[in-house]
């Protein structure tokens, strides 16, 4: 189960936090919704008590002003004291007031004037309706003051007051209150059992991936994770997680090979060596048969000191290490001096070796390392091609690039291994060799291969048409920036 650290570095179980989260986060939604109602139920219900109000108002005013002499007088029911104290909550107390604060009339059932705001009655002696809060025998009221103006001039100075009690409303907002109180709680203590359970189904595919993640070793038959996953994002977890790993054992496989295939490679030339130097010292040899052996033992030092070489550039260029000396200049004459330099070979086996034309190709490049790119590719050529053929070095402008392609008159790449070809190691079949040749590495195909990724550009094998292999080198004719590659190792 995936785990946090808290600021004091103990550790928080991802499945306690998120349910932690639920839980606040569906408290807060139900007390929202709680608040809300709450605010939306006393609202509704002082709406309704005013307009209860406001109907007695204009009932009692019309009432209370209809003699036509002024005289003033309520209609009210004759109540009981009992049936009064009953309906208390329905009784609306009213009182006539003039302008200067004096009470005029008051309804029978209360026995003392209702308590006066004088701001409210300033105001309804304007001609405005005016609400007020106060107290009247302990208890809570609401009172409207009525300017009775409206019902005639005989009533210009007089003001209705009408008063309503807000003991039910009140009652009423705290029963509210405590069944919504009840609700958060209730809904919070059960909130995190829930938020528990639905986090516990959340990480259960995580918990699963980390379980099978964990039990994948060196050595362990598992190398994919199959957890049931049925959501998109768990789904595509697993889809990273397997191929990050398909990614590490190919890298792995390809480990184990390279080291298998090294180990090999520097067998060969030590016991060849060792095997020379034995036999010379098993008894006195005569100086031609020492200089035989110092000759072939040179021969194999060289041998294990290129391999040597070959291995550090293709491990610098994999790390990222292997850095760029880019210098504009022509590509075509560095493959004439190639060519140049390679011809007494070719002559030596009656290979006809062509350079590229005289014209200038420009490109940037790595000088140094683009000389090994021609080397090895001319080399491999020469070594593939049978007495009498020939080898061809072409040098173009191709779009935004340039093209370098070297072709030989050899048998031939089989198409089932033209992908292998720039494998470490990869040698392939004596029939492709001119005689039975096997010398190498087996490195340099893929030293070439390297270091055209590193000039940001594309190396490829084909086969000829008319019989012989091409291989075929594609490079930017310009960079305006560092290559990808220059910039992984600027981060290293």
């Amino acid at each position: 189960m995936r785990r946090h650290r808290d600021p004091k570095g103990r550790t928080v179980s991802f499945r306690f936090l998120l349910a932690v989260r639920v839980t606040l986060a569906l408290t807060g939604a139900v007390t929202a919704v709680a608040l809300l109602s709450y605010f939306a139920l006393r609202q509704t219900l002082d709406r309704e008590l005013e307009a209860s109000m406001m109907a007695v108002a204009s009932i009692q005013a019309a009432t209370v002003t209809a003699d036509p002499s002024g005289e003033m007088h309520f209609h009210e029911w004759e109540l009981t004291p009992e049936e009064a104290s009953s309906v208390r909550d329905l009784i609306r107390y009213l009182q006539i007031w003039n302008t200067d604060g004096e009470s005029l009339l008051r309804t029978s059932h209360i026995s003392e004037d209702l308590p006066l705001d004088t701001v409210a009655l300033a105001r309804a002696g304007e001609g405005e309706l005016a609400w007020t809060n106060g107290t009247f025998e302990g208890m809570p009221i609401r009172a409207l003051y009525y300017p009775l103006e409206r019902m005639g001039d005989l009533h210009i100075q007089h003001v209705l007051q009408v008063a309503a009690p807000m003991e039910a409303r009140n009652r009423m907002l705290r029963k509210a209150a405590l069944l919504i109180f009840f609700i958060v709680v209730t809904a919070a203590a059960a909130a995190f059992p829930g938020g528990w359970w639905l986090a516990g189904r959340a990480v259960d595919p995580v918990d699963t991936i980390v379980d099978q993640a964990e039990a994948i070793t060196a050595g362990s038959p598992r190398r994919t994770i199959d957890a049931y996953a049925d959501t998109w994002e768990y789904k595509r977890l697993v889809q990273v997680l397997n191929r990050m790993l398909a990614r590490l054992q190919a890298a792995v496989d390809a480990q184990r090979r390279f080291t298998a295939d090294a180990s090999h490679e520097l067998r060969t030339p030590l016991t060849v060596l060792r095997g020379e130097l034995e036999v010379a010292l098993r008894r006195e040899r005569t100086p031609e048969e020492y200089t035989r052996v110092i000759r072939t033992s040179l021969e194999e030092a060289e041998r294990l000191s290129r391999l040597a070489e070959d291995l550090m550039t293709l491990t610098r260029s994999e790390a990222g290490a292997q850095r760029l000396q880019l210098a504009e200049g022509d590509l075509a004459e560095r493959a004439r001096n190639a060519v140049s330099r390679l011809s007494g070979q070719a002559h030596g086996k009656e290979i006809e070796i062509v350079g590229p034309a005289s014209e200038v190709v420009r490109a940037e490049f790595d000088p140094d390392l683009m000389d090994r790119v021609l080397w090895n590719l001319l080399s491999n050529a020469i070594k593939f091609t049978p007495v009498g053929g020939r080898v061809e070095v072409t040098v173009q402008e191709e779009g935004d690039g340039v093209a370098l392609q070297v072709a030989d008159t050899g048998p031939g790449i089989p198409p089932d291994q033209l992908d292998r070809v720039f494998d470490r190691f990869f040698r392939i079949d004596e029939v492709r060799t001119s005689g039975g040749e096997t010398s190498g590495t087996g490195l340099g195909l893929a030293i070439v291969k390297a270091i055209v990724d590193l000039h940001g550009g594309e190396v490829v094998a084909s086969n000829g048409t008319g019989g012989g292999t091409i291989f075929r080198v594609t490079l930017p004719a310009a960079h305006s920036g560092p290559t990808q590659h220059e910039e992984s190792f600027m981060r290293v």
